[in-house]
């Protein structure tokens, strides 16, 4: 004796029974949405194998169960499960996106399509319901807002750091300026009038003096590291090449520039992260490399603008666990990242470090490798 099939598979005749076991294997070949049938109660009535691969349950667990089993305890005691269902009544059909529950506790970000069904006579007999699981888009989705906002906030310190290196540089040092000047005038009154109570003030007015140089070096130097005046108004090279020079005075390495005279007059965007790259390169060298030459190059081969920063210091093991502090790679590596360029470092133990980032030029900008630059 054959086992009567259930009503909601099979119509009256042998053409409605294969149209319908065909759409019932179609339904269980789907294994990247949950697809399954709710009675008017909410209680699960069907399950394909994209439900039990998305959700956890067999259809022996599941079957017969209340869909709230999937919503998470917030939305339960909010009465979330519920109200799809009313809606989907009242408009046919209700789409929802939101946290779901796994069999074994865990969540997942779901896209759910729940439809009323009703019979020739309008009557309800149950929902159809969809579920897909959007867990690895919202992840991307929210890496890609995470990044737009990285973005934003480089591009808001660029432009806070630019005024106030321009304050400082302006304002502080000019004042500086006139500060030394106007000791200078009193240096040379006290001169001019060469009793022995005013040359008695002379060291310390030249003391003073001394400090003030020594502070309006410090200036110029803190300005130059928040946003270095050359990159603004002569470009990458220059500003390079003043900080190759500036790291050689202050830390006793030597470092070749080798700039390609030819390098097309890259934006702001560009130019800033390469210097950026740049400086945060030579950070590293001078706090652990113990380096004695760092080459320093920067080329344009056809679209890719390639800097490459490489030192004959200690180097280290690019395998080995990052230090909890070591915020300056990431950094440099989120700065290319955001213009759409790379970033790899090759180094080992005893062998130095080699940095290397690049960027594609835009195709409005690649026109200009081929221009004479003013």
């Amino acid at each position: 004796m054959q086992t009567a099939k259930p009503a909601s598979w099979y119509g009256r005749n042998n053409s409605n029974i294969a149209i319908e076991e065909r759409y019932r294997l179609l339904i269980d070949a789907v294994h990247d949405y949950a697809i399954f049938m709710l009675e008017p109660t909410g209680c699960v009535a069907s399950w394909n194998q994209g439900a039990q691969r998305i959700k956890g349950y067999t259809p022996d667990e599941i079957v017969g169960q209340h869909f709230s089993l999937f919503y998470t305890a917030e939305d339960i005691a909010d009465g979330r499960p519920a109200r799809l269902l009313d809606a989907a009544m009242r408009r046919g059909r209700v789409e929802d996106e939101g946290w779901r529950v796994r069999k074994d506790g865990s969540r997942f970000w779901a896209n759910v399509i729940i439809t009323a069904v009703y019979d020739e006579h309008a009557a309800l007999v149950g929902f159809a319901k969809i579920t897909r699981d959007l867990t690895e888009r919202r992840r991307l989705d929210e890496l890609e807002r995470a990044h737009m906002t990285s973005a934003l906030v480089q591009h808001a310190r660029e432009n806070e750091q630019k005024r106030l290196a321009r304050e400082l540089h302006d304002d502080l040092g000019q004042r500086l300026v006139a500060l030394k000047m106007a000791l200078a005038r009193h240096q040379t009154e006290l001169l001019e009038t060469s009793t022995e109570a005013h040359s008695a003030h002379l060291p310390s007015l030249g003391e003073i003096s001394a400090q003030i140089d020594e502070l309006t070096v410090s200036v110029r130097r803190i300005a130059a590291d928040l946003r270095p005046l050359l990159l603004d108004d002569f470009g990458l090279e220059a500003a390079l090449e003043s900080m190759a020079h500036d790291f050689e005075h202050r830390h006793g390495v030597t470092v070749q520039c080798d700039l390609d005279p030819h390098m097309p007059q890259l934006d702001e965007p560009a130019s800033t992260a390469l210097f950026r790259v740049a400086q945060e390169a030579l950070t590293n060298i001078a706090r652990h490399a113990r380096a004695h030459t760092v080459t320093l190059g920067l080329t344009g081969h056809g679209a890719i603008i390639r800097l490459k920063i490489r030192d004959d210091g200690t180097g280290f093991d690019t395998h080995a666990a990052a230090r909890p502090d070591a915020f300056g790679l990431t950094g440099m590596r989120e700065r290319m990242l955001q213009l759409g360029g790379t970033l790899s470092i090759e180094s080992a133990p005893g062998a130095g470090t080699a940095i290397v980032a690049e960027l594609r030029l835009p195709a409005a900008q690649r026109v200009r490798l081929t221009e004479p630059r003013a």
